[in-house]
């Protein structure tokens, strides 16, 4: 790609600026006078951007970027890489190609991988990063992709779509007949030329609702970073008609914990009980799956109440989430909260519970932080308790 942003003294003042004052640098005088300064300025804050979240693209010299928001946007390499470890085949296409972190790894698992972009100037800078990366299994169209599709006019082994929510769907409930490209609507074109589509989505949408929306959904994967939600994957299958599995996956720095349940499964054996020895409050992937009477049961679990989804035993188990001692379980009065808990310095979580995190601080001048725990919380006699507890 011939762009000027590719100079040496270009690009060595773009890697010197990553451990600057960011602010300072956009202050001064412009060093490149053929340049513009906010194309250089891009190039900083968005390769910034990626040290964390893209570092094979952020290691590479010459490798450039599109604008920041299109980097905060993007699949984080984690994420990508996990994505790729669910399918494979011959060949893939993908409709909504962006920055290109999903494809990259695609192209690990795939003879062939085609990536479709309509923005042109997106497009070159992705082509060439693979240049630059020496992944060369990988082709770049530049057009709207359902035009390509057809054009191509190929069986795929997948098709992968990450559609985006149009401006004009601002203030809606999140559906996916408001995103680009819309789904529903072309899931018929697309089994001409597939039998196997692979949707990811934003953590916002329900999944009930995309349920609602889509045909032949077989599984689900809710993919957590960090214990934050940060995409759902909907494998889609050709006329598929059987139960719909969700996997509630949660990738940490040191392992993955996986929790699979059926979609609408029998909650006929959930257990409740009032607070024992130990606590357990699932990760972010498993709220997400809305199974919480399944969870109990598949780690032979109590629920404190119904509508709590924490969860209690005697003895201690391997759980994929939070796991605490409790130490102290006390009634919500006043008396007991001065006793307790006023002026010191603690964790606080509420889990079905009529009062704020904010609002028990203020009135009760409790700091945050520290080793102590403590759970705002309503029991199975739908009491409203205080479990004080030490994180194990």
């Amino acid at each position: 790609m011939d762009s000027p942003l590719l100079r040496t003294e270009v690009q060595e003042f773009i890697a010197q600026s990553m451990t600057a004052n960011f602010t300072k640098i956009a202050l001064m005088k412009n060093p490149f006078p053929d340049i513009r300064w906010n194309d250089i300025l891009n190039q900083i804050a968005s390769k910034a951007k990626a040290k964390d979240k893209l570092p094979t693209w952020y290691s590479h010299k010459c490798v450039l970027y599109p604008s920041k928001i299109s980097i905060e946007q993007t699949s984080s390499e984690t994420t990508a890489k996990y994505k790729a470890s669910l399918i494979d085949g011959v060949t893939l296409i993908d409709l909504t190609g962006g920055f290109g972190i999903d494809d990259y790894y695609f192209a690990q698992k795939f003879n062939k991988v085609a990536h479709c972009e309509m923005n042109g100037e997106l497009s070159k800078i992705v082509q060439h990063n693979y240049q630059i990366l020496s992944q060369r299994n990988i082709e770049c169209y530049q057009g709207d992709s359902l035009d390509i599709l057809k054009e191509l006019n190929q069986q795929w082994s997948w098709i992968y779509i990450d559609p985006s929510r149009r401006s004009d769907a601002k203030g809606k409930v999140f559906m996916l007949k408001d995103c680009s490209p819309d789904v529903p609507a072309q899931l018929s074109t697309y089994f001409q030329f597939t039998d196997n589509i692979l949707i990811k989505t934003a953590p916002i949408l329900d999944i009930t609702s995309g349920l609602n929306e889509l045909q032949f959904v077989k599984k689900i994967h809710i993919i957590a970073l960090n214990n934050e939600v940060k995409e759902l994957l909907w494998e889609i299958e050709k006329d598929y008609s059987g139960s719909i599995t969700l996997n509630a996956v949660s990738l940490n720095k040191d392992q993955t914990d996986i929790f699979t349940v059926s979609y609408g499964e029998s909650s006929e054996n959930a257990l409740y009980s009032l607070p024992k020895h130990f606590l357990y409050e699932p990760n972010a992937a498993m709220m997400k799956t809305g199974a919480f009477e399944a969870i109990g049961i598949h780690y032979g679990l109590e629920k404190l109440h119904q509508h709590s989804h924490l969860y209690t035993s005697d003895t201690e188990i391997e759980f994929p989430g939070r796991k605490f001692a409790i130490k102290k379980v006390i009634p919500f009065d006043k008396s007991e909260m001065k006793a307790n808990l006023e002026g010191k310095k603690m964790n606080i979580t509420i889990r079905n519970f009529p009062i704020s995190v904010e609002e028990i601080r203020k009135k009760w001048k409790i700091k945050e932080g520290g080793n102590e725990y403590c759970f705002f919380t309503t029991d199975l006699k739908n009491e409203k308790i205080i479990l004080l507890c030490e994180k194990i």
